[in-house]
């Protein structure tokens, strides 16, 4: 795939005007603060599992309006007193999986929540347990255009407000530290974890790799690639209604809720993603409202760094948890 975007000295500096609804504020602590009115205390289970080194629990805790989400929530075995922990979010389509597709966290001294995405989980990967019981107006398939008519009923609303309150529920663990909580995501995933750095009070650190929803309008103007496309298709049926679903998204936006965040963060790109074009994760990365660094990966797609990234992400949490 060759780079599609702009030149990279012109991304670096890239910082677009984005449509930014004037209740963006209002909106989304109205959201947080009707979900955590209904939220109950979140509920572990022991799971067994071969896993020697890692103890293994189901989480189960309340997200948006009140609906059960789950989640593994993994811990290294014979610790005792609180850990510093890592909320991971996931990439579009899939679900939580099995406990040991992901142990790197855990056995690296972290407390680890792995939060399943409500209604996804059957794309790629070994499956999701967590149902999306709220309902949509007509869309195209995927999950870009479910209630995209209204901010309200709009599917990342759920999504997000799932992820703020998965925070909350780590944080009221026994062997989480609640002043010790970073979030990461790649993909969608990390675009989750862009809100979640917003919307979240006291994080350490956000890791976003090469994050999706963002700079939305120029995300559905340049890639030919799902899910952007979905928008596409659905504009394509819905002629005249690319206003209201422009407006709708900005609530929704990364590179508004980059403006938000304070906290340091660690980004990715890959320079020949054709999912997430470099310059919509440039778009957040450069509106973010603390420091900021990025890594690049000049020749990979939307892949990014993987494991490679991996390793940087622990060492940076590391030294910011060092102070």
């Amino acid at each position: 795939m060759p780079r599609l975007d702009a030149p990279i000295d012109e991304l670096r500096d890239y910082r677009p005007a984005v449509v930014e609804p004037a209740d963006f504020d209002a909106f989304w602590a109205a959201t947080i603060a009707e979900s955590r009115a209904l939220a109950r205390p979140p509920r572990l289970d022991r799971v067994a599992s071969p896993l020697t080194a890692v103890e293994v629990y189901d989480l189960e805790f309340s997200g948006y309006a009140g609906d059960p989400v789950h989640g593994w929530f993994l811990v290294p075995a014979g610790t005792g007193g609180r850990l510093p922990a890592v909320v991971e979010y996931l990439g579009y389509g899939g679900g939580r999986g099995l406990p040991h597709e992901r142990l790197g966290w855990a056995a690296s001294g972290y407390a680890y929540l792995l939060m399943d995405t409500r209604g996804q989980g059957s794309s790629w990967g070994t499956g999701g347990a967590t149902p999306d019981p709220h309902g949509s107006a007509p869309a195209a398939p995927g999950f870009m255009t479910r209630g995209i008519d209204d901010p309200a009923a709009y599917y990342y609303r759920r999504v997000f407000t799932d992820a703020v309150l998965a925070v909350d529920a780590v944080r009221g663990l026994d062997r989480v530290d609640p002043e010790r909580v970073a979030v990461t995501g790649a993909s969608q995933g990390g675009g989750i974890s862009i809100a979640a750095a917003a919307l979240a009070e006291g994080l350490v650190g956000a890791m976003p790799d090469v994050p999706f929803l963002c700079h939305f309008e120029r995300a559905v103007g340049l890639t030919d690639r799902d899910p952007y496309q979905e928008i596409v298709r659905y504009l394509a049926v819905h002629r005249g209604a690319a206003e209201r679903v422009f407006e709708t998204l900005s609530y929704f936006d990364g590179a508004n809720f980059a403006t938000r965040a304070r906290v340091p963060a660690l980004f990715s790109v890959a320079l020949m993603d054709p999912v997430c074009p470099p310059s919509t994760v440039y778009a957040a990365r450069n509106h973010w409202g603390a420091e900021a660094e990025i890594v690049e990966y000049p020749f990979n797609e939307h892949e990014g760094g993987q494991g490679a990234q991996w390793q940087r992400q622990a060492a940076w949490l590391a030294a910011v948890l060092a102070g």
